[in-house]
């Protein structure tokens, strides 16, 4: 049995989906699992042995540039080439389940009521009920597993694996050998999540740590060099792709951040 998930992001929901791919295939050994996920985030799911192939999109892109619709939807219809026995739309939004229709005949999604786009839910054949405000992992596990006859509880989630996983093929010269190793991830989709940057800098100041600030735009960056200029203890990254960032992740000793931070919990290495 071949299946497709359709998760494009963003990078903290990605991971906080993941978590219920073990699960299935501890289940169902002999299913294939595709993921089709927007191309910025293809290097989350790397390296993890339950996903078979991973499919990249650039759907952002329609945004600025109309005509890239066709591009992108004759990318989809080649990745349905796939014939998949069932589509899971794990994001719940109108252009998923636009993608997940183009996928394959079979597919699971939210019901209207679990979803913020409920018109969405129109696209699937059998509907997911959970409450838009419960718990995020649990709606993923939820979505991903129940349309396969999966169960995750609670205490498996709690008892999860490593799915996360980096190579080893990445310079960590910034990582110190003598102070504990500090990540401050100072970015979040959303401004009113994010920690203010005088707070991050007292905490750097107060832990006397080898404090490495992560950055994904010019704004964090520029918020970053200013915890640096404030501090003897913090350093500023620099450009690294998601393979890096989980491997100095995955090396360091505490991570403090926003939202977007939490993936660790899952982290392991190849």
């Amino acid at each position: 049995m071949k299946i497709a998930i359709v998760k494009l992001s963003a990078m903290g929901d990605i991971i906080h989906a993941m978590v219920a791919l073990q699960y299935i295939k501890q289940a169902k050994p002999h299913l294939e699992i595709d993921w089709i996920v927007e191309q910025g985030f293809a290097k989350v799911l790397e390296g993890n042995k339950d996903i078979a192939h991973i499919y990249p999109v650039n759907l952002k892109a329609i945004k600025s540039d109309k005509m890239q619709f066709i591009t992108e939807f004759k990318r989809v219809k080649r990745y349905a080439k796939g014939e998949y026995d069932l589509v899971i739309d794990a994001q719940g939004l109108i252009k998923s389940g636009i993608v997940s229709k183009i996928l394959g005949k079979n597919r699971a999604g939210f019901s209207r009521a679990s979803i913020r786009e409920g018109v969405a839910s129109y696209f699937y054949q059998h509907k997911v009920e959970i409450a838009y405000d419960a718990n995020t992992i649990d709606r993923n596990a939820k979505v991903m597993s129940e349309p396969l006859g999966v169960q995750i509880s609670p205490k498996m989630i709690l008892d999860k694996k490593p799915f996360l996983f980096y190579t080893k093929d990445v310079v960590l010269e910034h990582l110190s050998l003598e102070k504990k190793n500090i990540i401050f991830v100072i970015g979040s989709t959303w401004e009113s999540r994010n920690y203010p940057k005088e707070q991050f800098m007292e905490i750097a100041n107060a832990l006397e740590e080898n404090v490495l600030i992560a950055w994904g735009s010019e704004e964090e960056k520029i918020r970053a060099e200013w915890i640096a200029s404030h501090s003897s203890y913090a350093k500023v990254l620099p450009k690294i792709n998601l393979n890096a960032l989980k491997a100095i992740i995955g090396e360091s000793d505490l991570l403090i951040g926003n939202d977007t931070g939490s993936y660790t919990h899952g982290m392991g290495t190849q």
